[in-house]
């Protein structure tokens, strides 16, 4: 998120530096996912999820042509693997249409049947607009575009406290020694540090950061080819999206993410988890053979309650919720943070430089955001 916001800045004239804590770019949330493009269909109506998601997508294709940035339209099938679940199915076509995803389809259990001859379902939804994407490159892209507009990367450079002063927000930063940065803006998008960044900067107050919880997500990979051409969901539930299958763009299938609640950051996935994974898929899938799963990956959400069956929008605060003047914080940018990357960085550029640290009102956002769409190079391939 810090690369697409960066972009933004710069090329709207701002001398940008992005503080960068690892070594390498997109090491945590960014590369540990499921590299999906989303369509816009879960979220509640008027969320920033919602509204973000919807014009992230729209941006977000267009951008990926323009620069050879591999991805794929592939579409996803949302199922209802038994009669049960098709009034949650409904329930999610019906949102998806007031989110403003208007080319879904619904499908009776012999038509998803005719698309995907291995699957069981009761009644499925096909999302046309759902892709996946080369995450990699996609960042390789924020960065280029950063830097040759002037933008730098500062990596090793890790926040260790800051300062609200009467001049700006000074920061103290951490690469091979300690060193001071004075800071007319400080965007912290800094994932599941960013309660950190903002609690070590003294004059933001501790009410306005909201508690962080930690939902690992695991995945396992396929041995072997899936008889699948689509992305296939199930119902979701438990804080996720269910635990759902996935090409990547060679073709190679996986599975997830499962949601675990942990109490710190740890990567390695528990071989022992496939036992609900194979649960979990034989309800859409019941061929799966056995021993087919192995260990993958794993990524932590950065989520803002610990509730299972709860939900909660990105939270961005400027001035207004906090005080601070130049500050922009950014809490819980889960999924779809990378699908509403370009809408996300065109509202902090919106909230800085064209509203001066203060917010739009979110009602307006769809219409504000598709007006700065209208004028970028990248939207003539839409």
């Amino acid at each position: 998120m810090g690369l697409a916001i960066g972009r933004s800045l710069a090329r709207a004239g701002r001398e940008v530096l992005v503080l960068e804590a690892e070594t390498a770019m997109g090491t945590v949330t960014s590369s540990r996912n499921s590299e999906v493009i989303h369509a816009g269909i879960y979220y509640p109506p008027g969320s920033l999820k919602a509204i973000f998601c919807v014009e992230g997508r729209r941006r977000l294709y267009p951008f990926c042509r323009s620069r050879f940035i591999p991805h794929s339209q592939i579409g996803k099938l949302l199922v209802a693997a038994e009669d049960a679940e098709i009034s949650t199915l409904q329930r999610l076509f019906q949102r998806a249409g007031q989110n403003g995803v208007d080319d879904l389809r619904w499908l009776s259990a012999s038509e998803a049947k005719a698309m995907e001859p291995a699957l069981r379902c009761a009644g499925a939804i096909l999302s046309p607009s759902t892709g996946i994407v080369d995450s990699h490159a996609l960042m390789l892209a924020y960065r280029g575009e950063l830097e040759e507009a002037g933008g730098m990367i500062a990596f090793g450079s890790r926040v260790m406290q800051g300062e609200v002063t009467p001049t700006g927000i000074r920061l103290e930063v951490d690469q091979e020694g300690s060193m001071d940065l004075l800071c007319r803006t400080v965007v912290n998008c800094a994932g599941l540090g960013a309660q950190g960044v903002a609690a070590s900067i003294r004059g933001v107050p501790s009410e306005s950061i909201p508690p962080l919880h930690f939902a690992k997500g695991n995945y396992f990979g396929l041995s072997g080819k899936a008889p699948f051409h689509h992305l296939i969901y199930p119902m979701p539930g438990g804080g996720g999206a269910g635990v759902h299958l996935t090409l990547d763009l060679a073709g190679r299938a996986r599975f997830g993410p499962d949601v675990e609640w942990v109490n710190k950051i740890d990567y390695a996935v528990d071989p022992r988890r496939a036992d609900s994974f194979y649960a979990a898929i034989r309800r859409y899938w019941p061929a799966l053979p056995d021993k087919a799963l192995v260990p993958d990956y794993s990524g932590v959400r950065p989520k803002l309650y610990d509730n299972p069956n709860g939900d909660a929008d990105f939270v961005i605060q400027s001035e207004e919720a906090h005080g601070v003047t130049g500050l922009v914080n950014l809490y819980g940018i889960e999924s779809p943070g990378l699908t509403s990357s370009l809408a996300i960085a065109e509202y902090v550029k919106q909230v800085v430089v064209d509203f001066n640290y203060r917010q739009p009102p979110q009602d307006r956002l769809p219409s504000l955001l598709h007006q700065e769409e209208e004028k970028s190079e990248y939207a003539l391939g839409s």
